[in-house]
C-alpha cells in the first residue's frame, strides 16, 4: 500500500480518537442551573421515552387548536377556559366556537368541574357573517330564545367575549331565523346597535361612586377551583382624572374587587406605584415599590400578579404589552427564575388570531 495513504489513514484515526476524547470531556462537566430556575421535565422532549407523545397523540395534537370559550362557572360568573377543539373547515371558526357553547352539545365532556355552557340546548348556528367594519352577524335558530331571564346578560357577555377574542371582530349582532334582534327575546336587553366588550362583563356597581367622573374598566382576578386556576373578568367603575388615567386603574386593581365574589386579590397591601405610568409605542411602563414582589431577596413577582396586571391593562386604549419595573431593583423574575427581559403581552396567556 502506498506509504502516503497509510500515513493519511493513521492521521484520520488519531483525529477520530481525539474527537471522542474531547466529546467525552465536554459531556462530563456539570453546569450549575440558574438560581431560582426549576428543573425542566425531560419527559416532554424525548420521543419514545416515558412520558413522550406517541405518534397517535402527536397526530391528535396536530388536528386540534386552542380556543378561548366564555362559559359560566360554579359561582354564576362568566369566565373563559382554553379548550382544544378540532381544526375546523376554512371560514367556520366562528361557527365552531359558538357550537361548542351550546348546552348538551360537543363541549359537554370537555367542561371543567363546575362550568356550564351558555347557549340554550338544541340551539343551531344558522349562519355567521363578518363585515368589513368588524361587526359579526350571527344567525341562530328559534331555540336560542328558550332561556331564563337571569341568563340573558351573562349569555350576551359570553357570546361577545368569545367572538371578540379574534383580532378583527369588534362587535356582535344577533339574528333569530334570519330576523335582526333589536332586543333580547326574554328580558328585553337592548342590542339593536350590537354588543361589544365596552358593555362590560360581570358588571358590578358601587353606590358610593360618582359615576359622572368614572368609567367602566374590566379587571381580571384569579379563582382557584380544584387545581383549575382561571381568571374572572369583572367590570367595575373607576374614578378617573382623565380618559386614559392608567394610575387610577392600577390603584383600583391593587385594592381588589372590593366586594364578595369568590375571586382573589393577589396584591400585597403595601404594593404601590412610585411614578406615573408611561405608554411608549404600545408598551405600558410601570414602576412599583418592592411591595409588588413576592420574594424581595430573589426579586420575584408572583406569576398571578403579573398575569392579573397584563390581562387587565392590555384591555386599556393604546396598551399592547406591559413592562414592570421595581424601584432600586435592576431586574425582576417570574416564579421559575426567568427574568422579565421583555414587555409582557396578553398573548402569553390567551390565543390570538383573526377569523
Amino acid at each position: 500500500m502506498n506509504k502516503k495513504i497509510i500515513q493519511l489513514i493513521g492521521a484520520f484515526g488519531i483525529l477520530v480518537l481525539l474527537a471522542g476524547c474531547f466529546k467525552g470531556e465536554q459531556s462530563s462537566k456539570e453546569v450549575d442551573p440558574p438560581q431560582n430556575a426549576e428543573a425542566v421535565n425531560s419527559e416532554e422532549t424525548v420521543d419514545g421515552e416515558e412520558g413522550a407523545a406517541t405518534p397517535d397523540e402527536a397526530e391528535e395534537a396536530a388536528d386540534t387548536v386552542s380556543r378561548e370559550l366564555y362559559l359560566i362557572d360554579s359561582n354564576g360568573m362568566v369566565a373563559s377556559q382554553i379548550v382544544e377543539l378540532p381544526v375546523p373547515e376554512a371560514n367556520q371558526v366562528a361557527q365552531q366556537v359558538l357550537e361548542y357553547m351550546v348546552k348538551g352539545g360537543p363541549i359537554t365532556p370537555m367542561l371543567p368541574n363546575g362550568f356550564q355552557a351558555v347557549l340554550p340546548e338544541d340551539t343551531e348556528v344558522l349562519g355567521v357573517n363578518l363585515q368589513e367594519d368588524g361587526t359579526i352577524v350571527v344567525d341562530l335558530s328559534k331555540e336560542f330564545s328558550e332561556y331564563e331571564a337571569s341568563s340573558e346578560v351573562p349569555m350576551l357577555e359570553a357570546i361577545t367575549h368569545t367572538l371578540t377574542q379574534f383580532d378583527n371582530v369588534h362587535k356582535v349582532k344577533l339574528r333569530v331565523e334570519g330576523a335582526d334582534l333589536k332586543e333580547m327575546p326574554v328580558n328585553g336587553t337592548p342590542i339593536n346597535d350590537g354588543y361589544t366588550r365596552a358593555n362590560g362583563i360581570n358588571l358590578t356597581h358601587n353606590d358610593t361612586l360618582d359615576y359622572l367622573d368614572s368609567r367602566p374598566v374590566t379587571m381580571f382576578y384569579p379563582v382557584e377551583k380544584e387545581n383549575n386556576r382561571y381568571y374572572v373578568p369583572i367590570t367595575q367603575y373607576v374614578e378617573m382624572k382623565d380618559e386614559n388615567d392608567i394610575t387610577s386603574v392600577v390603584e383600583e386593581l391593587v385594592d381588589g374587587p372590593g366586594y364578595e365574589n369568590n375571586v382573589v386579590n393577589v396584591f400585597q397591601p403595601e404594593a404601590a406605584l412610585t411614578s406615573e405610568p408611561v405608554i411608549e409605542e404600545g408598551v405600558l411602563h410601570l414602576t412599583f415599590n418592592d411591595g409588588i414582589l413576592m420574594n424581595k431577596e430573589q426579586q420575584i413577582i408572583a406569576d398571578e400578579v403579573m398575569e392579573t396586571m397584563v390581562r387587565t391593562l392590555t384591555e386599556q386604549p393604546n396598551v399592547d404589552s406591559v413592562n414592570v419595573q421595581v424601584e432600586n431593583v435592576d431586574e425582576v423574575f417570574n416564579e421559575n427564575g426567568e427574568p422579565y427581559s421583555e414587555p409582557v403581552s396578553a398573548e402569553l396567556y390567551t390565543p390570538s388570531e383573526e377569523l
